[in-house]
């Protein structure tokens, strides 16, 4: 979200940098040869007073093209610098807390760097992720997740000293109300107090505290790993295909992995780690 007061050009760099960095890198060759076009022009020489207006206006075009030559592009390309920053750091965070044995290094983080590994995390299950952004760590959601024509709201809460109670799954209900979102999920580093799991459970908002967070990024680490040798997967008993890794998303088991038949959802055997098969 762009700060207020902001420049055009600082809007620009905003937009840019919240775009995935090859949209920056490609616009700006764009923009300079369309506005290096119209600043070469010539201006065309006056006949009489009726075209005095479109002299004076093309001249002032034509200036505003060739300082916009330089401007844009420059603009396009800090703005892919970081993009590609900020993917370098979501990648790292994701890193570091898959391979932490606890869940100690959430509370490392700031509550900036966390809404960032949260939007890592769902953007490398497959959702298209949309960062809203913001001034301080709380007030409203925080991303917006989009996969299979279903829109989530995300509200991110990196608090180390207390729990997290009813107030923010309640406030973001009424976001959700007002956005349209077919659900939201609150996510922090800590814990959510009884109250607030009571009005989640009735409101199609998922919780999801450190410990959770921890054990499904762990667990998106092990399944990443995993798709780079299938060799391993079992088979499934019903149809004889192969069984992949999925995620629990909700219920008790939020967070677990577990086998899943392929042919989901036409077969829904799963297979624990310990294969003893749960159908």
């Amino acid at each position: 979200m762009a700060r207020k007061n902001q420049s055009p050009f600082e809007d620009l760099i905003d937009i840019i940098s919240k775009s995935p960095w090859w949209a920056g890198v490609s616009l700006a060759p764009v923009f300079y040869l369309l506005l290096h076009f119209i600043a070469i022009r010539e201006v065309p020489q006056s006949t009489g007073l009726n075209d005095l207006n479109t002299i004076v206006f093309g001249s002032l075009f034509r200036t505003l093209s060739y300082f916009g030559q330089f401007i844009l592009p420059a603009a396009c390309l800090f703005g892919a610098a970081i993009s590609a920053f900020d993917q370098f750091i979501r990648r790292n965070l994701h890193g570091k807390v898959a391979t932490s044995p606890g869940k100690e290094a959430l509370s490392d983080m700031t509550w900036r760097q966390f809404e960032m590994l949260v939007g890592e995390f769902y953007r490398r299950q497959g959702y298209q992720v949309k960062e809203l952004g913001g001034s301080g760590p709380d007030g409203g959601a925080d991303l917006i997740l989009k996969k299979d024509g279903e829109k989530l709201l995300v509200q991110c809460k990196q608090w180390k000293a207390y729990k997290v109670g009813v107030k923010p799954v309640r406030e973001l209900l009424g976001v959700m109300v007002d956005a349209g979102a077919a659900g939201g999920i609150v996510v922090t580093s800590g814990e959510f107090t009884q109250p607030a799991r009571n009005f989640a459970r009735n409101s199609n908002i998922q919780l999801v505290n450190g410990s959770e967070l921890h054990t499904m990024i762990r667990g998106a680490k092990k399944t990443d790993m995993h798709r780079n040798d299938t060799s391993s997967s079992p088979v499934c008993n019903n149809f004889g295909s192969s069984m992949v890794i999925r995620t629990a998303r909700k219920g008790a088991h939020s967070g677990q992995q577990f086998w899943g038949c392929s042919k989901f959802p036409a077969c829904r055997a799963t297979l624990p780690l310990n294969n003893e098969v749960i159908v």
